[in-house]
């Protein structure tokens, strides 16, 4: 089957421009192989009527608005290759599955890369990344913070001091300016700079950090500041513009280089933004496409 617009990514961004193509009657296929960034999460926040909503009771509740639309098509499977031929894509999935689209639209998000792998086995858990998300549930406990870049350390100890003031940084090995960080240290704020050799906790909830001498800080939960990660496979089949800090050049709305290829989400400044934030940009992307799609027809 022919679609109007293939959407490739089911996050909130995806899931919210399907469901806004759908009300505005465009056939649609959303291939959603499920590995969405927050998949790790016990509970969302920070989004009205959702809040403290688990990511799979979200995905189930926005796939259950979706059936209700007979324009939309769900495909569990993983695209592989995008070629252009006329004005049709075709887009196989690496099971070998071809489908044809006039449009698409990608939002297929970002993935985290930690600098101390085992931090992983916390996260989503008791170790977060975003305080508005998950600060309130953190408020007044001994927090970690792991991140080893002055202004990062800088901007995310100066937004935690709302939750709690009983903080202490961890740079894994990392030695700081000490004249580009003295507003924490004027705030007698720990910095353990030595590498760390251990996590300690049960079932995801960190309780103390080991440092390589061999001492202990206990810490109830924490933040870090990962590396932010993205999947160019597509960017460059679709020979994609991008900027200097590898986001994808847009319009402001969704609008790519290529006149039929649209972005949403995280993946399109290859930076972390909240479910409220990713399904905005998808009903914003998802409308363009509508507006562009009518002035196509009255321009034929």
């Amino acid at each position: 089957m022919n679609y109007d617009v293939i959407v490739i990514g089911g996050g909130a961004a995806g899931l919210q421009a399907t469901l806004t193509l759908a009300r505005s009657r465009q056939q649609v296929a959303l291939f959603d192989n499920e590995t969405n960034r927050n998949r790790v999460t016990e509970e969302s926040h920070n989004f009205i009527t959702r809040d403290g909503t688990s990511p799979a009771k979200f995905r189930a509740i926005a796939n259950e608005d979706l059936s209700r639309y007979p324009y939309v098509t769900k495909k569990a499977e993983t695209i592989a290759t995008i070629e252009e031929t006329g004005e049709f894509f075709t887009v196989t999935t690496e099971g070998g599955s071809m489908y044809t689209s006039r449009r698409i639209l990608l939002a297929t998000g970002i993935q985290e890369r930690f600098s101390y792998e085992p931090i992983r086995n916390y996260y989503g858990i008791s170790v977060f990344h975003c305080p508005f998300c998950d600060g309130y549930e953190l408020r007044d406990k001994a927090l970690a913070i792991f991140a080893s870049d002055e202004q990062a350390i800088l901007h995310l100890t100066k937004l935690l001091y709302n939750w709690s003031t009983d903080l202490a940084i961890f740079t894994n090995g990392v030695k700081l300016d000490q004249e580009l960080i003295q507003p924490i240290l004027d705030k007698n704020i720990p910095i353990y700079s030595d590498s760390i050799k251990n996590l300690h906790g049960d079932s995801g909830r960190l309780s103390a950090v080991e440092l390589a001498d061999g001492s202990f800080a206990s810490r109830n939960g924490g933040f870090v500041v990962p590396e932010y990660v993205r999947n160019n496979t597509l960017i460059e089949q679709l020979r994609l513009e991008v900027d200097e800090q590898n986001g994808i050049t847009t319009d402001g709305f969704g609008r790519t280089s290529h006149p039929r290829v649209y972005v949403a989400g995280e993946m399109v400044k290859n930076a972390s933004s909240s479910l409220l934030v990713a399904s905005t940009e998808g009903t914003m992307t998802a409308s363009m496409i509508v507006f562009d799609r009518a002035n196509e027809q009255f321009h034929a």
